[in-house]
C-alpha cells in the first residue's frame, strides 16, 4: 500500500513540466526528500539482509541478490548492503537521514569511520559528528570527520596513511597507432608536487596560446578559438616536464618543498594538519620530508606580526601570504577553489579600507575569473614510477 502511494506520488512529478520544478527551492526540496527515500531503501535493505528472505532465492549473500535482482554494480550493492548494517550502530546518524537532514554521501563518512578501534569513541560522539554533518558544507565535514579519525585512532589513521601512500602508482605504456594511455594514483604530498608543477605549466602554455590568438584575431578570442583544447595543453606541459627534467643539470640546486603548517591555540586542543589544497593529512606523513623541506610561520596576532603598509594598493608579501594560508580557498559562498584566487580587500581600497589581514580574503578576482571560465598490490616497478613522477616534477621546477 505504501508502495503504491509513493508510485502515484513519482507519476505525478513524472508527469509535470519540468519548468513547474526548475527553480532553486524546489530542488532543494527534492534533494530533501530524496536524502529521505534513499534512507528508507537501505532502513528496507537492512530489514531484508535481517530477514535472510535471500537465502531462499539460492543467493550467497544479499550483495549477490541485489546484483542480480536489482542490476547494481557489485560495488555499490556492497556499499548499500554494509550502509544499512553500520546503520544499526549509528541511529542519530539514522534518524537524521531518514528526516533529509544529511544526504547519503555523509553518512557514507561517518559509517566509515566506525570500525573496531573507534566504535565505542563514534558511540561516545555520534551526535556532534552529525550536528557537524548538518551543519557544515561537505568538504568541510569531510575534514573535521578526518580530524576525529587521527584524535580517535592515532596509531590506525598514521597507519592508514602508510597503506594510502603505497597505493601510489603510475601506468604507462604504447597502445594502438603509438598512441600512449596511461594512469596515476598519488599520494596527498606527491600529487600536490605533480599537479602544482603540472598547473603552473599549463596556465604558461594557456597564457601563450590565449595571447597569439588574440594577436590572430585582433579581439580576445573565446576557448573554441584556441589551438589547443585545455587536455591537449596539459598533455604538452607534461611533456615540457619531462624535457625540463631531464635537461636539468646533474648538480643543479633541486627546488625544497615549502610546507605551511597551521596549528591553532593551544596547539593540542584542536589539530591542524593539512596541504594548502585543504587535504587533510596524518602528521607522521610530514616526517620523511622534514630533512628537504621548508617550513614557513604565520603570525595572526595583531601587534606582533609584520604588515606591509595598510595604505599600499596591492596585498603583498607577509600579508599576503598570511591571508592565503588562513583562507586557504575561495572565501565566495559558490567556490571551493584552493588555487587560482587572489587576495582583495573586504572593504574596497577606493572606499578606504586597508591594507592589512582583517581587511583581506581569498576570492575570485578579474584575473581568476578569467582563467576560472577558460579552463573548462601495487608492484614494485609502478611504485617506483610514482617515486619517480614526484622528482620529476621538483626536477621540471628547477629548470
Amino acid at each position: 500500500m505504501e508502495l503504491d502511494v509513493l508510485t502515484e506520488a513519482i507519476d505525478q512529478l513524472a508527469q509535470a513540466d519540468p519548468a513547474t520544478l526548475g527553480y532553486g527551492e524546489a530542488v532543494i526540496a527534492l534533494q530533501h526528500q530524496l536524502a529521505r527515500l534513499e534512507a528508507v531503501a537501505t532502513k528496507a535493505t537492512a530489514s531484508f539482509d535481517a530477514s535472510r528472505e535471500w537465502v531462499a532465492d539460492g543467493a550467497r549473500d544479499p550483495a549477490g541478490w541485489l546484483v542480480h535482482r536489482c542490476d547494481l554494480p557489485r560495488r555499490q550493492a556492497g556499499r548499500l548492503v554494509r550502509r544499512g548494517r553500520e546503520l544499526r550502530h549509528l541511529p542519530v546518524c539514522a534518524s537524521a537521514w531518514l528526516h533529509g537532514e544529511v544526504t547519503v554521501a555523509q553518512v557514507d563518512v561517518l559509517v566509515g569511520l566506525r570500525n573496531e578501534a573507534t566504535e565505542d569513541a563514534l558511540e561516545r560522539d555520534e551526535k556532534v559528528l552529525v550536528d557537524q554533518a548538518v551543519k557544515l558544507p561537505y568538504r568541510y565535514f569531510v575534514k573535521a570527520a578526518s580530524y576525529w579519525e587521527q584524535h580517535a585512532d592515532p596509531a590506525g589513521t598514521e597507519e592508514a596513511e602508510v597503506k594510502r601512500q603505497g597505493r601510489r602508482d603510475v601506468y604507462l605504456t604504447e597502445s594502438f597507432e603509438g598512441l600512449w594511455l596511461g594512469q596515476m594514483s598519488l599520494d596527498p604530498i606527491t600529487g600536490a608536487i605533480v599537479a602544482n608543477e603540472l598547473s603552473r605549466l599549463e596556465h604558461e602554455l594557456f597564457e601563450a596560446d590565449w595571447a597569439k590568438a588574440k594577436e590572430k584575431l585582433g579581439r580576445e578570442p573565446t576557448i573554441a578559438e584556441l589551438p589547443r583544447t585545455s587536455g591537449q595543453r596539459r598533455a604538452d606541459a607534461l611533456k615540457e616536464m619531462a624535457i625540463r627534467s631531464r635537461t636539468a643539470p646533474a648538480d643543479g640546486r633541486r627546488p625544497a618543498p615549502s610546507f605551511s603548517i597551521l596549528v591553532d591555540y593551544p596547539t593540542l586542543a584542536g589539530r591542524v594538519c593539512e596541504l594548502a589544497q585543504g587535504i587533510v593529512v596524518s602528521p607522521g606523513s610530514l616526517v620523511p620530508w622534514l630533512t628537504e623541506a621548508y617550513f614557513e610561520r604565520a603570525v595572526f596576532t595583531p601587534g606582533t606580526r609584520v604588515e606591509v603598509s595598510p595604505m599600499a594598493r596591492l596585498f603583498t608579501g607577509a600579508t599576503k601570504r598570511a591571508i592565503e594560508l588562513r583562507d586557504r580557498e575561495c572565501t565566495h559562498s559558490y567556490c571551493d577553489r584552493s588555487t587560482g584566487c587572489q587576495v582583495d580587500h573586504v572593504i574596497p581600497y577606493a572606499e578606504g579600507g586597508p591594507t592589512i589581514q582583517e581587511n583581506g580574503r581569498r576570492i575570485q578576482g578579474m584575473t581568476a575569473t578569467s582563467s576560472l571560465n577558460r579552463s573548462a598490490g601495487v608492484s614494485h616497478s609502478r611504485v617506483l614510477r610514482g617515486r619517480a613522477l614526484r622528482r620529476f616534477a621538483i626536477s621540471s621546477r628547477s629548470s
